[in-house]
Formats: C-alpha cells, structure tokens, sequence
C-alpha cells in the first residue's frame, strides 16, 4: 500500500466517466424560495449566552426553525431531488448525468453522491445544534455542493466514529475527511488523507476509532479479505485469503457499536480492533452481501442467499441472517416473502425492519429472532432483474419508515411505533419515479430532540 501524507484537496471538477458501482431539467432550482433570515439574538433569550451567531449556509444566514425539520433525498433518472419529508415539499430537484447513488455522509444533514467521474455532497439543508438539555433547529436552502472527489469508479462510502470514508473501485484509492468538515463547506474544503491500494477492486474501506485504517484487498475479480493498519501503513492484522477464518466474496459493511462487520459468501467477519472473529453460514454458500447495524445493538441483520448461480441471474432469497456479535451466533428468519438489498433497515430501539416483495414491512426482534409484527405498505411487486432499475426502498430513520413505490411515483411515511391501519401516516406525490432514498431526521446528533 502507498500511503500520501494528508493534504487539501480543492474542489474538483468531475470527468466525463462512466459510473461503475455496486449492488444503482433544468438548473437547479427549488420549488419555492426560502427567504434566509439573519438570526437576531437580542431577540432570542434562554439564559445562555454567544450560541446563535455566524449560522451560515451555503446560500446565506441560517433560518431558526421551531423544531426538527426532517428531509428526504431522492434520486431519480436524470437528477437528485429534496424534499420536506412533513410536507412533501419539493425545496431543491437537481439535474445530475447519468446513474447517481445517495449515500450517507454520517453528519444528519449531508449525503454523499456517487455519480459519473466521482464523489459529491448534497446538503439537505437542515440539522439541529445540542445546547445543554435542549437543542437549535436550522435550515438554510439545500442545495448540490462544490465538494467533488474524483473518481474512475466511485463505490462504497461509510462514515464512521467521525470521519467519512470513500471507495475508488477504479484505482484502489481510499480518500477519508472529518465529517463535521462537512459543516464547512461555503468557506473552504475539507482537508483530505488518501491511501492507494496495491491493486484495485470492487471494495470498501472505513477508518476506525483508533485512526487505523480497515480495508478490503482483492483484484479485478473482487475483494479477498481485509486488513488493518495503522495511518502510517503498518499492518495490525489480516484475515486469511483462502481456508479457515478467511472471507471470500467478501462484500458489505456495517457497524456494531464499535465492531465492524463486513459479509461473506459463507458468513460474516467481524473485526473489533485487532481482534477478527468469523461466523460461518449453515451452508457451504450462504452468502450475506448487504447489512444493516446499530450503533447500540450487538445484533447484525443480514440479507442471506444460498444459490452460487441462480436462474435468471438473480436470487430472491426469503431468508435474513442475524449476527450476534457476543457469541458468534448465526440465526436465519424466514420472511415468506422475498426483498432486495435496499430491504434492510433498524429501528430506533435496534429491531429490524425488512421490506418485503409482499408489499409489507416485516418488524423482527432480533433477540428473538422472530417476526413480530406485519404492516402492510404497497401492493405485491417483482424486484427488476437490473439492480439499478427503480425497485421500492426502504429507509428507516428513529422509529419513522420511509418507503418509495415507484409504480405510483410516491413514498410513503410509517410510524413503525403505530398500530393497525394508522401506522402508514402518509404519502408524499412525486413529479418523478423515485430510485434511491435517504433521509435525515433534523435531529441533534446525539439524538436529543430540539
């Protein structure tokens, strides 16, 4: 691995490259424009002294808002929209070429863009400060960001412990920057430390608690095992590439507090500092791809696949894993249902929720490792041969659902804590057929409402 000192890296302009990714009118313009108000703070008394001065957005002061504004972001053929995820207002749609992938940033207000010739940022527009027992809701107009890092073939983004870290298929570069650098952006760009593996593949990365980095290694044929080290490049430890303990197919991340899980064609491997634990699947290939974690919950949830070479090209699979980091258990639930890799989803409390081609959230406990609750959302649906063909998507954020249906060109909005024919709250029209979702909540960081 060769290793570059950090640096500044200055706005990029993108390059005409196609996107190569896994598993996905106009100029810009919003709907209705915000008027930006200047925060007057002799107007603003709560006892607590210099907090509400020099909220600049990216197109001007920052509005105090009453409380948490949620937001979504869609994507769609030809371009990116947000909306007011309470209203359903559209407040930005942004043409973008080509296939684009919305990926979170890790900071509750940005997401990262995955697009043809690298790597954006779009800000939502909207995230709340904690001050003392309470917290500041703002807004400002959200908007598509000068933040670009090129990229031949921009893959997977995971933001962790603080800092945001982005996968080059293409070149085997790693490129990591301080999430909260985010924040920053109208003034100047993040400071950047990158990495440039001996050889590149279809990977991902992640810089941990202590600093080190954890990547993938592979080749063209795709991703072999991990290693760890440190940011000057010394190897701590290195999973097997072949036999007992090692990762083949190796695909996926998700975070367990602070053990990192990445997936397997026969299991997980978990990796807690130093330490490397494999789980292996009931079945000689029983392959677990995508992943969904909880910050607080030692439980993993996996999708599960079992058919090295399915009819058609595509496996349906039924079945979901679930991964108890304490004990290196593997426990399969079955759905009775099929979904997709954009099925997975936790609740605040750590439960799963699972969107099924039955058109219905499927509410598992996974102490339990059980189903305990089914609330129906859409009709019954086929997932699309061509992964990135529009397929419903799940996006979970507290104990909120968001669901897209792009047969009706709607998502719709579930109280996962409601019961019977109420939990759906709401659906929001579209002007488009919705792809890919994220959404943020608006919400102090450490969760404390505003």
């Amino acid at each position: 691995m060769r290793i570059s000192s950090p640096l500044r890296l200055t706005a990029l302009a993108l390059l005409p490259v196609a996107l190569a990714a896994c598993s996905s009118e106009s100029a810009s313009t919003s709907t209705e424009e915000r008027r930006a108000a200047q925060v007057d703070d002799s107007s603003h008394d709560d006892g607590h002294d210099g907090h509400d001065e020099g909220h600049e957005g990216p197109e001007g002061s920052a509005t105090e808002e009453a409380g948490a504004q949620p937001r979504l972001a869609v994507s769609y053929d030809g371009g990116v929209q947000v909306l007011d995820a309470e209203s359903g207002e559209v407040l930005l749609d942004e043409p973008v070429d080509g296939f684009v992938r919305l990926n979170p940033a890790g900071d509750d207000r940005h997401v990262i863009l995955s697009r043809a010739g690298g790597f954006g940022a779009l800000d939502l527009g909207a995230w709340t400060e904690a001050h003392g027992d309470h917290g500041h809701s703002w807004t400002v107009p959200p908007a598509l960001t000068d933040f670009s890092v090129a990229a031949e073939e921009p893959g997977h983004v995971v933001a962790h412990a603080g800092t945001t870290t982005l996968f080059d298929d293409g070149t085997g570069t790693v490129t990591a920057f301080d999430t909260d650098s985010l924040t920053e952006l109208a003034s100047k760009a993040p400071d950047m430390t990158t990495w440039t593996l001996d050889q590149a593949h279809h990977g991902v990365a992640v810089v941990d608690e202590h600093g080190s980095l954890i990547h993938t290694v592979g080749d063209q044929d795709g991703a072999t095992g991990i290693r760890v080290e440190t940011n000057g490049g010394a190897e701590l430890v290195a999973s097997p590439v072949r036999g007992e303990g090692s990762c083949p197919g190796l695909h996926g991340e998700a975070y367990l507090g602070e053990m990192a899980a990445f997936g397997c064609q026969d299991g997980v491997l978990l990796i807690e500092g130093t330490e490397l634990t494999k789980v292996d699947s009931p079945d000689a290939y029983g392959r677990i791809g995508n992943q969904a974690g909880h910050e607080s919950s030692p439980v993993l949830l996996g999708d599960y696949k079992t058919d090295p070479d399915p009819r058609g090209g595509l496996e349906r699979p039924t079945r979901v894993a679930l991964v108890d980091s304490r004990d290196a258990a593997l426990r399969l639930v079955d759905l009775g249902t099929s979904y997709t890799f954009r099925s997975l989803g936790r609740t605040e409390n750590g439960d799963g929720v699972v969107l099924g081609t039955d058109g219905a959230l499927h509410l598992i406990d996974v102490e339990r490792a059980r189903v305990t609750r089914r609330i129906d959302v859409l009709d019954p649906w086929r997932e699309p041969t061509d992964w990135q063909q529009p397929r419903p998507t799940l996006e979970v954020v507290g104990d909120t659902a968001y669901v897209t249906d792009p047969e009706r060109s709607r998502v719709h909005v579930i109280d996962l804590t409601a019961q019977g024919a109420g939990a759906v709250s709401d659906s929001i029209e579209l002007d488009v057929v919705p792809n890919e979702l994220q959404a943020i909540s608006g919400r102090a960081s450490d969760g404390r409402p505003a």
